[in-house]
């Protein structure tokens, strides 16, 4: 991975003035030759500071977004094999709202594109899943590009202490559902 990243820097920042715009579209081509969406936006953060590095990273996850829910128009295929992958692993039944996917996005072992399609279930239009996936895109470009240098050096209790505060927060912004059994809503009298 540390090999990957410094590739990275360096393509990038031979860029010129170009290197936002590469930068944005490596996050683009990012999916397809597997490299994880918190390196891309650490060395956004590396490259291009706090605020510019978190505008690029958050317009290139965007449009990485925008790209695959038009992915999964075009492939049904690819469709199935996600419901069977939820079916099989989280088990959400593709349906959490835009908090608990920008809760969930900054957990590393989650698939980003996962989050997309429970986000394309939820979105009765194209702009509202595109609304959707620019707020729940926030707070992950926000914070591995600020915290990009600190992530790396966390010892492995910290980051359990990270996931776990994480894992508490997603059980708290659930959405709460009341079952009520038939016999006890027609109440015997």
């Amino acid at each position: 991975m540390d090999y990957d990243f410094t590739m990275l820097l360096a393509f990038i920042e031979a860029g010129g003035f170009w290197s936002p715009l590469v930068f944005v579209v490596f996050h683009i081509v990012r999916q397809y030759i597997f490299i994880p969406v918190a390196v891309v936006c650490m060395a956004g953060g590396i490259m291009f500071g706090a605020v510019f590095g978190t505008l690029l990273s958050l317009l290139g996850l965007w449009l990485s977004s925008i790209i695959f829910y038009f992915m999964i128009i075009k492939m049904p295929k690819l469709q199935h094999k996600l419901e069977k992958l939820d079916e099989r692993t989280l088990k959400f039944g593709g349906r959490i709202n835009v908090k608990q996917a920008s809760i969930l996005r900054l957990i590393p072992f989650i698939h980003f594109h996962l989050l997309n399609f429970y986000l394309i279930g939820n979105s009765k239009t194209f702009t509202d899943y595109a609304k959707a996936v620019f707020w729940s895109n926030i707070p992950l470009a926000f914070f591995y590009t600020v915290f990009g240098h600190s992530i790396a050096k966390f010892s492995p209790t910290m980051m359990l202490i990270i996931i776990s505060a994480l894992i508490i927060l997603l059980f708290f912004l659930r959405e709460k559902k009341v079952i009520i059994k038939w016999s006890q809503f027609f109440g015997h009298t």
